[in-house]
């Protein structure tokens, strides 16, 4: 894809990484790029630089953006600590990451506010999500809740402790996180996603010498390394999603350096170090119990700790003792922000640097084969025969899901009976074949049985009575017994997993008949290329109602779940 002239988002450009692509990026006459990073001074830092830096650029070349794009737009700039301290905000949170997602769930997140606003062609994602949602940290939240209910303390406490632990909960998070920003390029169609993502460990495994805790490897830096892999999974599902936008997803497997080298102070969680003392003579004694909270007598000495440090972004600032140990051969070794930037833009053009994981995983997985594509015509052959041998129709048993299948196939199945073939049902009144579903579904005993013991109801084409069993698919028990019947309500579960017999629902399935028809007919008789597959032939020349095949019509051409990749 050409550059020149888009609008390219840098997520996270206040990093190592970020910093590098917009510069390299520049170079490449975009219109514009949105630079954006977690807090204000940090993004209009950058912008204030780059401008400085390119001065021949336009004043509005460089729009600075900031905020978490985690959570909803008001909770942006809110530090996530004091959000998870109100009970009001923290339960906000929970619907947001926990409930399916909708219109305000969606419209109200920061990402998509960001996204509807700037609508970039083009979208660099250099933020370390991976180590932001891992480093949330679950089990210190577990401690903390075992902690409350070990004590037997009061059952609001118990209760905000739990609250605490769904907010912190990694893989909805993460799947929300997707969900969002999928619907949200969508939207403003978005050309190219481009992630920079992270191994966890540098590119080293489970034998990694320095790591956050006594443990070796601790359960925090697996889990960066879990959310890491769990991410470039659900990113090569959103690369074989059909109008979706092409994704790739770069992984350094180093340690990526640097920023700067200097000798200034030194600074934890934003705040420089302070130094303190304790006198030989103030030793503790070690004995009994270690206190881990004991009020040390130390001496503030008013000043802070300064050294030579290499500033590696993200990373944080080391040593350089530190940095020679773990960039050292055979160690994490390293690998420079301006490399990683090269491959990006060299990726976005349409390049092949061999690091893209997407694409790995691609080339990588076992796809489908001839053999089995062979095959498949054999295995339905032989289910047909033995329909007909044992005077049964195998439709659906809800044991594969979604609920909408087994409802496809139970409804197109109905209109066979009672229809005929293709061009007959498409051709017929939608009132009599309503009419005739019902006296068929009133009279066919096992056919009736069969529906509902699977947790498919029927709804009757007055729209207000409904053949069910004690277990309905839909709608799914989510904590609540009762609930309130609109048309709304009704329309929606009768569309994703009931049996529906009105009258506008047969009208339905009498276009989509035609609709199938059409398209086989419109093929001319003299192409008998390689270029169609559901012709005249497929159909069987419309004299039968092969029911699976109608329905993988349905999902290809109405829901656009056709697989894109082999």
């Amino acid at each position: 894809m050409d550059i020149q002239n888009r609008t390219v988002l840098v997520l996270g450009a206040w990093g190592l990484v970020g910093n590098a692509v917009v510069r390299k990026l520049v170079h490449e006459k975009p219109q514009r790029i949105i630079i954006t990073s977690l807090k204000k001074e940090e993004s209009e830092d950058v912008a204030k630089r780059l401008k400085s830096e390119f001065p021949n650029l336009p004043n509005d070349y460089f729009i600075p953006w900031w905020g978490n794009i985690f959570v909803r737009n008001e909770f942006k700039d809110e530090d996530r600590f004091e959000l998870l301290a109100n009970k009001e905000n923290r339960w906000r949170l929970i619907k947001d990451t926990m409930e399916e997602l909708d219109e305000e769930i969606l419209k109200n997140s920061s990402i998509y506010q960001l996204l509807v606003k700037h609508k970039p062609d083009i979208i660099i994602d250099c933020i370390n999500s991976a180590t932001g949602i891992a480093y949330q940290d679950i089990y210190t939240t577990y401690r903390n809740i075992k902690k409350v209910i070990e004590k037997k303390t009061s059952a609001d406490e118990i209760s905000d402790e739990t609250e605490k632990l769904l907010c912190t909960l990694y893989v909805p998070q993460l799947i929300r996180h997707v969900q969002i920003l999928y619907s949200s390029m969508h939207e403003v169609n978005t050309k190219i996603y481009i992630k920079i993502g992270t191994s966890g460990t540098g590119g080293m495994g489970l034998n990694i010498p320095y790591t956050h805790s006594e443990e070796k490897p601790s359960r925090v830096l697996l889990s960066k390394s879990s959310v890491a892999g769990a991410h470039t999974l659900l990113l090569f599902l959103m690369g074989r999603t059909p109008e979706g936008p092409i994704t790739k997803e770069i992984k350094p497997t180093a340690a990526i350096a640097w920023k700067k080298i200097t000798f200034d102070e030194i600074k934890k969680r934003g705040k420089p170090i302070e130094l303190i003392d304790l006198p030989v003579s103030s030793a503790i004694c070690l004995e009994n119990k270690l206190n881990l909270k004991e009020t040390i007598p130390v001496i503030k000495t008013g000043k802070t700790l300064k050294s030579v440090f290499i500033d590696t972004g993200e990373n944080g600032t080391f040593s350089r003792g530190e940095f020679e140990a773990i960039t050292s051969q055979g160690q994490m070794e390293y690998v420079t922000p301006e490399e990683i930037a090269e491959d990006v833009v060299y990726e976005i053009k349409g390049g092949n640097t061999g690091h893209d994981i997407i694409n790995a995983l691609d080339n990588a997985t076992l796809e489908p084969s001839y053999r089995a594509g062979f095959l498949q015509h054999t295995a339905v052959e032989r289910l047909e025969r033995l329909e007909k041998e044992n005077d049964v129709s195998s439709v659906a048993f809800e044991l594969l899901g979604p609920p909408r299948l087994s409802k496809l196939l139970y409804e197109i199945h109905l209109l066979r009976l009672i229809g005929g073939n293709m061009k007959e049902i498409a051709e017929a009144e939608a009132e009599e074949l309503s009419k005739r579903c019902l006296e068929r579904i009133s009279k066919d005993e096992k056919l009736r049985s069969e529906i509902i013991s699977i947790g498919i109801p029927i709804l009757l084409p007055d729209g207000k009575s409904l053949l069910r069993g004690n277990e309905m698919k839909i709608p799914p028990y989510r904590g609540e017994d009762e609930l309130e019947i609109t048309e709304d309500s009704l329309n929606h579960w009768a569309k994703n997993g009931w049996v529906d017999l009105r009258v506008e629902n047969i009208k339905i399935w009498k276009q989509r008949l035609r609709n199938i028809i059409e398209e086989a007919e419109n093929i001319p008789n003299y192409d008998t290329s390689s270029g169609h597959v559901r012709t005249k032939e497929y159909w069987s020349n419309f004299e039968k109602v092969d029911i699976g095949k109608v329905v993988g019509w349905i999902f290809i051409i109405e829901e656009k779940g056709m697989r894109m990749k082999a």
